[in-house]
């Protein structure tokens, strides 16, 4: 039997041991109300559909439909009458250090969906991952731990790469051309992660990669979606969220920390990209719904 703990809206999530993984075989027809979490967290519908709500959009997984939610994002379970799911969980902390995952992060968020359907090969890839890891959380035989981790950063990449692919990213471009700004772009998008709460500017950034202004905002946003200023500005917003989760930091010191020079734009940007204000977010690890001080959830362990 394994534990996941509601304190609020915000989840804890209760390691084994210091892996920092959790696997689950859910069959539970409960619904979660929404909450959050330090950990990434991967669903995969095995019998039946399950419905994941983040935000106002409800998204509807078909059995081994595959769904990654970054941590810090706010959502909702909604599961059926009857049926079973896959639910992984692991710390982002291991994470910390490996080159192009910080790019991964940002660009998945709010979420990445990977339907079996629509992507039949990437989704089967993936799927070998999550049985490797299920067999060696099941087994645990010496170094599962170390092998687990292995298979994670291997899923990741496998995702990864597939984004890159799906999105079409640089496709006016030749083969050589395209693989040159994919590693270039990854770069830049980990050094601005990396030093997200400096004075970062387009500028300095474009001359690193070797690029006017001009083109390389073009290219950067063609690599993202989004602009230099707004990937930055998701950067500092994870970094707080992070900031967010210790009780001691005062609002303001977390917005100075992350990068804002000014609470009020941090505040207005914050609810702009989170959907509460940071106060609100800091409270969820305090107030419980309905006036309960702590609601646990257990989750069925099967084999």
């Amino acid at each position: 039997m394994a534990v996941r703990y509601l304190d609020g809206e915000h989840e804890t999530v209760k390691y084994n041991d210091a892996s920092g993984v959790r696997l689950y075989h859910n069959n539970e027809a409960d619904s979660y109300d929404t909450h959050w979490h330090t950990a990434i967290e991967i669903i995969s519908p095995v019998e039946n559909i399950y419905t994941i709500q983040i935000g106002k959009e409800k998204i509807v997984l078909k059995e081994d439909d595959i769904l990654l939610i970054p941590a810090g994002i706010l959502h909702k379970l909604i599961a059926p009458e009857t049926g079973r799911r896959l639910i992984f969980l692991f710390d982002t902390n291991f994470l910390t250090g490996i080159r192009d995952m910080s790019s991964l992060m940002q660009s998945v968020s709010p979420y990445l969906l990977v339907r079996k359907e629509d992507y039949p090969a990437v989704n089967a890839k993936l799927h070998i991952c999550l049985e490797k890891i299920d067999e060696e959380y099941q087994d645990e035989k010496p170094f599962c731990c170390a092998t687990i981790l292995a298979y994670i950063v291997q899923f990741l990449s496998i995702l990864g790469r597939a984004q890159i692919k799906m999105d079409n990213k640089f496709a006016d471009t030749t083969s050589s051309k395209r693989h040159e700004y994919i590693g270039k772009f990854m770069d830049i998008c980990s050094y601005i992660s990396e030093h997200s709460t400096e004075d970062l500017t387009v500028e300095d950034l474009a001359y690193m990669a070797g690029f006017s202004k001009f083109h390389f905002s073009r290219l950067f946003k063609e690599f993202t979606g989004v602009s230099c200023y707004e990937y930055l500005t998701s950067c500092r917003i994870s970094l707080a969220q992070q900031f967010l989760t210790q009780a001691e930091l005062p609002i303001t010191d977390v917005a100075m920390q992350s990068g804002f020079n000014s609470l009020s734009t941090f505040n207005r940007i914050f609810k702009q990209k989170v959907g509460c204000t940071p106060k609100e977010y800091k409270n969820m690890r305090r107030n419980a719904p309905y006036g309960a001080p702590e609601k646990e959830l257990e989750l069925t362990h099967t084999p």
